[in-house]
């Protein structure tokens, strides 16, 4: 039998692109899957929309919070509530290309690595390309990851059976890095990606704007409060990251001609 694949979609106020969310993963090539949709108190019509695809297909399941708790919260909630073979996470607002599930089971699968992740393109609020592409490393280790992450949340897949379930800490950002840094700890093999388009991750107004100020204290919590080093270590780490995510990540975001 094929292995269930979880995937875990929090949301909050997501009415205007849920649809065509969940409409990604229902057109999966792949359909051992289950849908846990983790609704973190929206006040627009997103729970309504959500209502309507349980009812049509028994692999949606909805979850709700009765307050708004955050990201890291909502994720832990699906991860708790999951009973998948393998863990995978798509935001609210972003796409999966029809045979992403596919491309990675299979790596799972074959036993070629714990943790796959892939290539994804920027699209705009309507969904309109916008012709780059962020192209994924060939293969990941903890020590390269630990420099910046390199893993788009929405391509990201692990295997829970073997891995176990992995919760995030509560950090306001960046709480997808250390899942991925805590899922290639546990690894004995490095992350291996697919080296085509299999997600798209839209593009809104702050998702790229992120003042210096933000970049330096989100990504200094990763290592202070996430990880748990020394305020100097954290210090130091902070300035290979800003080096590495800078002056070398920035190579991979290609454009589409």
């Amino acid at each position: 039998m094929q292995p269930l694949v979880s995937i875990i979609t929090p949301m909050y106020n997501n009415a205007n692109v849920i649809i065509e969310t969940i409409t990604s993963v229902i057109n999966q090539t792949y359909s051992n899957w289950e849908l846990l949709l983790i609704d973190d108190a929206s006040s627009d019509e997103t729970i309504a929309i959500l209502k309507l695809f349980k009812e049509s297909d028994s692999r949606i399941k909805l979850f709700q919070h009765n307050q708004n708790k955050g990201a890291a919260e909502a994720r832990n909630l699906g991860t708790k509530m999951a009973t998948g073979d393998y863990i995978a996470f798509l935001d609210a607002d972003d796409l999966w290309k029809e045979n992403k599930l596919e491309l990675q089971v299979s790596q799972l699968i074959n036993n070629i690595t714990d943790v796959s992740f892939g290539t994804y393109e920027w699209i705009d609020s309507k969904s309109k390309p916008l012709n780059k592409r962020v192209e994924a490393l060939k293969q990941l280790t903890y020590n390269k990851l630990l420099k910046a992450n390199y893993v788009g949340n929405l391509t990201g897949i692990y295997n829970c059976k073997k891995l176990g379930k992995i919760y995030t800490k509560d950090l306001k950002k960046r709480q997808d890095w250390l899942l991925w840094l805590e899922a290639l700890k546990r690894s004995d093999k490095p992350a291996i990606s697919i080296q085509e388009t299999i997600a798209y991750y839209r593009i809104t107004e702050g998702s790229l704007s992120s003042n210096k100020t933000n970049l330096i204290k989100h990504n200094f919590n990763v290592y202070y409060k996430g990880l748990g080093y020394s305020y100097i270590k954290s210090s130091l780490y902070l300035v290979q990251f800003l080096f590495e995510h800078l002056l070398i990540k920035k190579r991979l975001i290609k454009s589409i001609v």
